[in-house]
């Protein structure tokens, strides 16, 4: 995947707890270290909007509609 550069600004202190990882060897290098947290962060995001999303949904219409054209054949499934 191709890479741009970007900068960015730290605190001192993340800086600081960024390089002692980078010191124990956890990370490569700042860059590295960046990115990973950027792509864990927005995986994280991803899965929160989708939980979002997914708590909109009313239970009873996604029965309803789960059952739709189901006939008799309903009385033979388990209760949910």
């Amino acid at each position: 995947m191709p890479k741009a550069k970007v900068a960015v600004t730290l605190s001192t202190e993340i800086l600081r707890e960024l390089d002692a990882l980078i010191a124990e060897q956890r990370f490569p290098n700042r860059s590295q270290a960046v990115e990973m947290a950027l792509a864990e962060k927005l995986e994280r995001l991803s899965h929160a909007r989708l939980a979002r999303e997914a708590a909109k949904l009313d239970p009873v219409e996604e029965k309803a509609l789960a059952e739709e054209g189901m006939g008799v054949e309903i009385a033979a499934w388990p209760e949910y």
